[in-house]
């Protein structure tokens, strides 16, 4: 695919690769018509799968302000490797463009890519539920958007027996069987003693920072956090009062941000000395 050249800077003519451009486009148009053909299309229930793991802001505002960085980042929060990320998007631009080309097709070519797609979906699903933890109701709502011969939705259903030969009914059902029956969680002394993501974005940190980070580090990056608000790091109710603040710096209502939650620094700053002045003054957060 070639670049289209816009007064001399080479611009990308889809948001990540075609498939994701459109889907996420697709999805924007239909979200209000439950129903319709195209809310229940391959492409739009991928993203509606993304939305059940990761949360629509997380998925729709990258693509809004053509953040790719961002949209990977946030696709890494609960345990995925790059590799997998770009794994992911590789299948489903690959499924997009076999069906793209059967679309006019007399004679429709078989397309792997839509067993493989669910496939790494319901891997990235499942770290996050080992890792942070989701009810059976949960499971139960993201299992049902998969395609499925136990799916909920006739449109998916009948999708799901023409896109697969018979043999192959069930793969996607038996592959996420089996991945909930994972349940080890990551080992004890591998795990961070981690804030909310909000919080180090808020210091221009973004997701895969945090992760090449060792605990060590992280530890002296909280600190750090801890001393930008006045919270003395031996204090018991520590984290409760950084979340009070945290709570006092968003009542600002700060618009100012980029598609994963970076916030210019400076401005930051400046909002936590006047909401420092205030509770100094006061003695209490208005939230």
């Amino acid at each position: 695919m070639y670049d289209i050249l816009i007064i001399g800077e080479s611009v990308k003519p889809y948001f990540i690769n075609e498939a994701i451009d459109n889907a996420i486009n697709d999805y924007i148009k239909s979200r209000d018509k439950i129903e319709s053909v195209l809310y229940n299309s391959f492409l739009v229930v991928v993203i509606r799968m993304l939305v059940n793991i990761y949360g629509e802001l997380d998925i729709i505002n990258p693509y809004q302000v053509k953040n790719e960085e961002s949209f990977d980042n946030n696709l890494m929060k609960y345990g995925a490797t790059i590799e997998q990320i770009n794994e992911f998007k590789r299948l489903f631009d690959g499924f997009y463009q076999i069906d793209k080309k059967n679309a006019n097709a007399i004679r429709k070519e078989y397309n792997p890519y839509f067993i493989d797609v669910q496939k790494r979906l319901i891997d990235l699903f499942t770290l996050k539920r080992i890792n942070f933890g989701l009810t059976a109701s949960d499971s139960k709502d993201f299992f049902d958007l998969l395609y499925t011969p136990g799916t909920s939705n006739v449109l998916r259903l009948s999708y799901n027996y023409l896109a697969v030969d018979d043999d192959d009914l069930y793969e996607v059902a038996e592959y996420f069987k089996k991945s909930y029956a994972i349940k080890e969680k990551v080992k004890e002394e591998d795990k961070k003693d981690l804030f909310s993501f909000d919080v180090y974005r808020l210091f221009n940190y973004s997701i895969a920072d945090i992760s090449k980070m060792s605990n060590e580090d992280i530890n002296k990056l909280n600190n750090e956090i801890y001393k930008a608000f006045d919270i003395s790091s031996n204090a018991l109710n520590k984290d409760y009062l950084l979340n009070e603040k945290i709570k006092a710096l968003k009542s600002q209502n700060n618009p100012i941000t980029t598609g994963n939650g970076y916030v210019d620094i400076l401005l930051i700053m400046s909002i936590i000395v006047t909401t420092l002045m205030v509770i100094f003054i006061f003695g209490t957060i208005v939230i």
